[in-house]
């Protein structure tokens, strides 16, 4: 986060509509924040270091706002089934790994390293249940030079034995033992209810008051599946729908950011509730597809 000049054709965002060129150009930074593109340097950045790209293009870099990194290790596999099935055969058995913290140091190391060299330079990633391995994968981030926000998952019901958290008290003592660790400068804490089956009424509402008594966001997931609608019909008879289940606990935007992945098949009166409530979506299109 110093002071440079970067040589090259500098490509950028003018509106959501239109790119901005400026070919053989400078972009000057000082102090981590951009001065501007100049056509010529000006004699007053001379004394800054300078990297000369030539004619490759530099553009801001990528924001993915929903990672697991866990699934890192078995991406790709699996997309034969259908999300419930798939957790419980691919994911669940590899997030339990990761109470082992020298494989989570070999597989945090990995996705880090991966997500370091791509065209992320900002993410909203979930971790495990498991709290010392979260710190860990926080402390990786921290030191790639990324800026990201990470989430300790939470959950308490409908999960194997060697992910559930003992109950909901259990799960939010250990949710504030991973934020007393979770202090760095480019890498912050999200909280992150893995969704609604997997927490109980009373997990969700110790998040919703932890999130407004600490002021922070919020990631979790929505709507994906047809089969997790109806199985959120059945768990919350008295929830409009699937965001209403978040909303009553005050876990779905409002006061402070929510980001909610998939809404794929989100009705009317969810996309409404979204956009009065200012919930940010991730729509992940190759998971959705």
């Amino acid at each position: 986060m110093g002071s440079f000049v970067l040589h090259g054709n500098i490509i950028d965002s003018e509106s959501p509509e239109r790119l901005r060129v400026a070919a053989d150009s400078y972009l000057v930074c000082e102090e981590g924040r951009c001065t501007g593109v100049f056509s010529a340097l000006p004699e007053r950045f001379s004394g800054l270091p300078l990297t000369d790209f030539g004619d490759r293009l530099i553009l801001p870099g990528m924001t993915d706002l929903h990672l697991h990194a866990p699934q890192f290790a078995f991406r790709g596999l699996g997309m034969d089934l259908e999300l419930l099935d798939w957790l419980n055969a691919r994911t669940f058995p590899e997030e339990a790994k990761y109470a082992d913290l020298s494989y989570a140091a070999l597989a945090y190391g990995q996705f880090v390293d991966c997500l370091r060299r791509s065209a992320t330079t900002r993410a909203v990633v979930f971790g495990t249940v498991h709290p010392a391995a979260t710190t860990l994968l926080m402390e990786l981030l921290e030191a790639s030079g990324l800026v990201s926000y990470v989430g300790k998952v939470n959950m308490d019901r409908d999960c194997p034995d060697a992910l559930r958290e003992a109950d909901a008290a259990a799960s939010l003592a250990a949710t504030e033992q991973w934020l007393a660790s979770a202090r760095f400068v480019h890498t912050k804490p999200i909280l992150t209810p893995r969704f609604v089956p997997s927490c109980s009424d009373a997990l969700l509402q110790g998040l919703g008051e932890l999130a407004a008594r600490r002021g922070l966001p919020v990631q979790s997931h929505l709507s994906e599946n047809y089969s997790e609608i109806a199985w959120i019909r059945e768990l919350c008879p008295r929830s409009k729908n699937y965001g209403d289940a978040y909303a009553q606990f005050d876990l779905f935007g409002g006061r402070y950011p929510c980001i909610m992945a998939h809404c794929v098949h989100s009705n009317e009166d969810e996309q409404a509730l979204m956009k009065e409530n200012g919930v940010f979506i991730a729509h992940s299109p190759e998971s959705n597809m």
